[in-house]
């Protein structure tokens, strides 16, 4: 027994001795790994780890999406000197060479009202991807076009093309971008836009020296080299979460919102948000007519909207930005400037100012504000507009008139570039509930789009008709109207979620009321929605 019993102490005593050791070397373990958690310092360099992180996913995500965007733009930038080659070569008319210019915009309005739909349908990713080949397809038949017919079919083709993509990336870049972000990065197919304008005055100007019967063919097949890299982003960039979450693929959506936000917090309170703003928690699906019929008879709230979104739309080309880029030649002309190397140099320096003020409204849209920006733009615009008319009609081809143009071309273009330019897409995205959300842009687009045709087709027999700087006048006082428009209808969205926004048209937005604050008005339907929010939450 004393064995026994002493065998059994000393067991004890080893089996005490051993868990003893043991859990003071777990505690101890324990203990330093809960001070590294505990450390300020590495869970700072943690978050700051996976916001640099996510950060990075989102840009390279808006930077792939817009890259359409530089078809387009370079597409306008180089009809304006190709055409003085296509006119030499294929012996156009004039009315030709208008309906050639205009008729992109007027086709992109198909593409942009069918785009919808198809972004509702397939998705914004493969959205963009069916508007990369469509385009392409156009740009290789211009390329090798022998007639004017021919080169007027690859046009069609590329002006739908152009309508799918000018109005998805927003939309795309838009829905999934982070809320204190989401304005600098959807105006990333405006700056692509005018990376593209600017490409293409550049090559204008490096291939102007070839024979005229091939050069502007070289020019045209530049633009199918941007597919490329579009064919690579399509399997590199996630769907839209919203779309995602309509589809019914929560899961999925839920894995894209943690790639594209860096708290965790967040990404259960906008998905959430999602959830409840496309009606997946109730199984409500939405069908087409439906959505229509709504866009045709609209609810107050839904009417403030479509007249914010498709004003802006409207105003951003009917204050002829599309004539001074198409057309800058024949306007710089109009000024004294002689000898197309000459000309088409001076359209590099318009391109350069475009696409470098672009850069200001990138740095300015989430920390100023869109309103603001927009009263600096319109204003801007409306000042150099008439002081372009002015000089063109009492000044004549002398040096200081020369001088004149191309310092208000070059500050009308700068002060678009800073506001009305990307300004325009970000709020268009922005502003409508996520049902609407692709259709409802789409049909800005075409206002867009058909306003641009407009312009560009009628510009030249206009000018001819009341003169180069008589036409400018007009512009000048449509860019008076669009300060009064910013004034009365479009709200400040800097800030806030796309859900929150729907909040800015129920009553009609009051800008008197600070960003922050709550009117009495909506206090109930902010605790509805809230209540609301923890459902989905809890489901």
């Amino acid at each position: 027994m004393g064995l026994k019993e002493n065998g059994n102490v000393e067991m004890g005593m080893g089996m005490s001795e051993f868990p003893l050791g043991s859990k003071n070397k777990y505690k101890r373990m324990e203990n330093e790994v809960a001070d590294y958690d505990d450390d300020p310092s590495h869970h700072h360099h943690q978050l700051e780890k996976r916001r640099k992180s996510t950060r990075n996913y989102v840009f390279a995500c808006a930077v792939f999406a817009s890259l359409n965007n530089v078809l387009l733009g370079y597409d306008v930038g180089v009809m304006s000197g190709a055409i003085l080659f296509i006119q030499e070569d294929l012996k156009i008319t004039e009315v030709q060479e208008e309906v050639l210019v205009g008729i992109l915009s007027i086709v992109s309005l198909l593409g942009s009202l069918v785009g919808g739909r198809t972004s509702d349908a397939i998705g914004r990713k493969w959205t963009m991807g069916l508007a990369s080949i469509i385009f392409q397809t156009g740009a290789a038949i211009m390329t090798v076009a022998p007639s004017f017919k021919v080169l007027m079919i690859g046009r069609l083709f590329a002006g739908v093309g152009i309508g799918f993509g000018v109005m998805i990336a927003p939309v795309y870049i838009a829905e999934i971008s982070p809320t204190v972000e989401r304005g600098t990065l959807t105006s990333f197919p405006e700056i692509f836009i005018n990376l593209g304008i600017l490409l293409g005055y550049v090559s204008n100007y490096a291939f102007s020296g070839l024979p005229a019967h091939i050069n502007w063919r070289i020019m045209l097949a530049v633009g199918i080299l941007p597919s490329v890299f579009i064919a690579f982003a399509l399997f590199v960039i996630p769907e839209s979460p919203r779309w995602l979450v309509v589809q019914n693929r929560v899961e999925e959506a839920k894995a894209v919102l943690m790639k594209t936000n860096d708290n965790d917090a967040e990404v259960e309170e906008r998905l959430a948000e999602i959830q409840l703003a496309a009606g997946v928690t109730n199984a409500e699906k939405y069908e087409e007519k439906a959505v229509w019929r709504e866009l045709l008879s609209p609810s107050p709230a839904l009417r403030r909207m479509l007249i914010t979104g498709f004003g802006i739309q409207c105003f951003q080309q009917i204050t002829g930005i599309d004539a001074t880029v198409y057309y800058s030649p024949e306007i710089l002309k109009a000024a004294g400037i002689v000898g197309e190397s000459k000309l088409l140099a001076a359209t590099v320096a318009v391109g350069v100012t475009k696409t470098a003020f672009i850069l200001i409204a990138i740095f300015l849209i989430d920390r100023v504000g869109r309103k603001p920006l927009m009263y600096a733009s319109t204003i801007g615009m409306t000042a150099c507009l008439f002081g372009l008319a002015f000089s063109l009609t009492f000044l004549g081809e002398g040096s200081v008139g020369i001088s004149l143009a191309i310092l208000f071309v070059c500050g009308n273009v700068a002060f678009f570039s800073v506001g009305l330019g990307p300004v325009c897409w970000v709020v268009t995205s922005e502003i409508f509930p996520l049902k609407f959300r692709a259709q409802a842009s789409a049909l800005g687009a075409v206002g867009n789009r058909m306003c641009s045709g407009l312009v560009a087709m009628s510009f030249l027999s206009v000018s001819r008709a009341i003169t180069v700087g008589g036409t400018f006048f007009i512009f000048s006082a449509i860019s008076a109207l669009a300060v009064a428009f910013t004034y009365k209808f479009i709200p400040e969205t800097k800030g806030k979620s796309l859900e929150q926004i729907e909040s800015l048209f129920q009553n009609g937005h009051d800008e008197a009321v600070p960003i922050g604050e709550v009117r009495v008005g909506d206090a109930e339907h902010l605790v509805q929605k809230e209540v609301q929010l923890r459902d989905v939450q809890k489901e």
